[in-house]
């Protein structure tokens, strides 16, 4: 678990993780694999419907999970079984622990449990002098070896057949086969089966705790879980109170996504329902002493916190993990405490504090992959900002916070400053003044060598706007441009291209000179105050009326004005304003193809072997057919692999965590290299420096180029 002081320490974590070659080859193999096999299974469904029907349950269980706590205890006591409250992980350990202990029990089994993971309930219960044994297998082999899990669903994918082997053979005291997998799993059920049959007492956690009936279920894969709950003279269930659901049916619904989105199946190999405490030879009049034990643990404080609130529909599928690039590159012993990935980001901090979140909280890369395959339409990146936000409110700003906070609140001042740095940056560029040289690592973060970083361009868009406009008498569409700061001040070739494709093709282009960059570099450092302000001046820079689309060449800036804007400025009198100007945000590439109606009889196909890098925030808006039919119609398009993975910018992130921007944007230049392209096309500024900046620290003789290039370049 990662547990880090300080980010000093936290990036020595990183790096132990990054130097772990098992690790890196089989979290890569899995994520690969992962994604084909979700396609596949999810083949013929409304996914979006399904996810959207989870949501609704989910949600509004979250907001009853009172009444429905007794609803189910109501419920649960007329079939006999114990029902406690917990308001926290320590009074459920207490309230487990006092049960152990009347029923003279002393040989404690258990299944997996995340609840469980969550309060330490394991360690608790040895302080008691209680003997815990888990029994799912993964579960059990990281309790031999006192780590946590990391995965939720798959403990152990961090360890190796042959680490296991040695493990058993230290256990068992006997050689055992390093190659054999199975024989290894017959070793975990010949010393798990003396567990089964002396123990006094199982836990198991829930799935589903099904207020009409009473009734807990579980998913499962191994069979242990059944015999957990079925063998020993006691059974204590422990489930936060999100597990509440109304009813079997709902139950049901949920079932449809869990597995498939948790191990690509379309249902795990045994769901269990248990309604009421069952038979028991040797306990109390025959039947089984049978406990639930609900947790609170914050939950109820979540459910009515309009930012948070959202977290409760988590259903502990893990896919937010196996679809991380961050996740998949330093696993979940590094990215995350108790919980892993994406969500563990949020619930350490809403479970556990700020002070194990500090650190954690800051490895998110927002490529938004996670929100993609929630299996409740989660929007874990806009719940990790809001927790930076939030500490940045009580613990105060970082260094690099108030600098940047102070710039950027002052459009004036932002444009000063850059301006400043374009005339002193000349002794520090290289390759005829297009790179600077590698700055110190005090003054980015961390060390940049890994790529080549950018100069500012000798003059701005906004200084080149009226001399490249040629507005036609006629126009069919009139568009305004949203520049952001990327495009504006480094690369303004990207956008003077655009203003050609625009121009020739009948567009009336204006440039609004008041603008400023787009806030979400803010966001992602936290500085919510000055991202509200950067917001309002954005809206208040355009006359949205006037246009027929505003159009931005940085797939990042889109996602952010287009879906970040109306959410941010809903309680602020910008709100309406903010509607109108984020419904005619569109990017480049999409006007062109499905406004202008642009086809392959529009240009000259050059002779061009092109590759494709999607961008995070482009996937996210759903854009790509788009991209790749432009491709097709002027160049010779050859698709690399993983396209739509991240490249590993990120914005601050690539200053922030370095090491592990190198590694994503490595990968990315290898597998664009291994189409033979000669050109690497995208849609983002961004994505363009890491690449590019990548492929030249590394003497790549491959190209970067944004869409607008290439299409200006075959225009007939």
């Amino acid at each position: 678990m990662a547990d880090a002081k300080n980010m000093k320490e936290y990036h020595g974590q990183i790096q132990e993780a990054l130097d772990d070659k098992f690790l890196r080859a089989t979290l890569d193999k899995f994520a690969v694999e992962y994604k084909a096999n979700r396609v596949r299974i999810f083949e013929g469904m409304d996914v979006d419907k399904l996810v959207s029907e989870v949501a609704d349950i989910k949600d509004n269980a979250a907001q009853h999970m009172m009444e429905l706590y007794e609803q189910f205890k109501t419920e649960a006591e007329k079939r006999g079984v114990h029902v406690h409250f917990a308001s926290t992980g320590a009074e459920a350990n207490r309230i487990i622990a006092k049960i152990a202990k009347e029923n003279d029990c002393k040989n404690i089994i258990k299944s997996k449990s995340m609840t469980a993971e969550e309060i330490h309930l394991n360690s608790a219960l040895e302080k008691e002098g209680l003997r815990v044994v888990e029994t799912d297998l993964g579960e059990w082999i990281i309790q031999l070896r006192h780590e946590g899990p990391s995965h939720m669903v798959m403990p152990a994918i961090h360890l190796s057949r042959h680490q296991v082997a040695d493990l058993f053979t230290d256990v068992t005291k006997v050689q055992q086969d390093r190659e054999d997998i199975q024989k290894l799993v017959k070793v975990a059920r010949k010393e798990l089966r003396a567990e089964y049959v002396n123990a006094d007492m199982g836990i198991s956690g829930a799935n589903f705790a099904v207020a009409e009936a009473g009734l807990i279920g579980t998913a499962t894969n191994e069979g242990n879980l059944r015999l957990v709950t079925t063998m020993p003279r006691v059974h204590v269930v422990l489930a936060g109170l999100e597990k509440l659901i109304p009813t079997v049916a709902d139950a049901l619904k949920v079932l449809q996504v869990l597995p498939r989105n948790a191990t690509a199946q379309a249902l795990t190999s045994y769901i269990t329902w248990i309604a009421g405490a069952n038979e028991c030879a040797t306990g109390p009049d025959g039947r089984k002493e049978m406990h639930i034990v609900f947790l609170d643990n914050g939950r109820l404080k979540i459910a009515q916190d309009p930012a948070f609130k959202d977290i409760l529909r988590c259903v502990r599928c893990g896919a937010c993990a196996n679809v991380c690039p961050v996740y998949r590159l330093i696993g979940g012993h590094k990215m995350g405490y108790v919980y892993i990935g994406a969500v563990g980001l949020a619930l350490t901090y809403l479970y556990h504090g700020a002070d194990k979140a500090r650190a954690l909280v800051q490895n998110c890369i927002g490529c938004e992959s996670c929100k993609n395959v929630c299996s409740a339409g989660i929007d874990l990146p806009r719940i990790t900002r809001e927790i930076r936000s939030r500490l940045v409110k009580s613990e105060g700003n970082s260094a690099a916070g108030s600098v940047m906070s102070m710039v950027m609140k002052d459009r004036d001042r932002f444009h000063s400053l850059l301006k400043f740095i374009k005339f002193s940056q000349k002794p520090l560029t290289v390759k005829g003044g297009k790179f600077i040289r590698h700055l110190p690592a005090v003054l980015m973060g961390g060390d940049q060598s890994f790529r080549q970083l950018p100069a500012l361009a000798p003059k701005s868009f906004r200084q080149l706007f009226e001399k490249v406009v040629n507005n036609p008498a006629q126009p069919k569409f009139r568009v305004a441009l949203f520049s952001g700061c990327a495009q504006d001040f480094v690369y303004p070739e990207q956008l003077v291209a655009a203003v050609r494709v625009l121009n020739r093709h009948g567009v009336h282009v204006e440039f609004p000179l008041k603008q400023t960059c787009c806030g979400l570099p803010l966001e992602m450092m936290g500085q919510r105050e000055t991202s509200l302000q950067v917001c309002s001046q954005n809206v208040n820079a355009f006359e949205p009326g006037k246009y027929d689309a505003i159009i931005t060449l940085c797939a990042s800036c889109a996602g952010h004005l287009k879906h970040g804007y109306p959410d941010l400025l809903k309680d602020t009198e910008d709100r309406y304003r903010a509607g109108i100007f984020s419904s005619k945000v569109m990017d480049f590439t999409s006007f062109v193809y499905n406004k202008l109606g642009l086809r392959a009889e529009d240009f000259v196909k050059t002779n061009e072997k092109v590759t494709y890098h999607s961008p995070c925030h482009m996937r996210n808006m759903g854009i790509t057919e788009e991209p790749r039919a432009l491709l097709n119609m002027v160049a010779d398009y050859a698709p690399a692999a993983e396209e739509d993975v991240c490249c590993g910018f990120g914005g601050t992130f690539s200053v922030k965590f370095p090491e592990l921007s190198a590694e994503i944007g490595r990968k990315k230049l290898r597998n664009s290299e291994a189409t033979g392209a000669s050109i690497i096309v995208t849609d983002c500024p961004g994505c363009i420096m890491q690449i590019r900046g990548v492929a030249t620290a590394n003497d790549s003789p491959i190209k970067v180029e944004h869409m607008s290039e290439l299409l200006a370049r075959a225009m007939k």
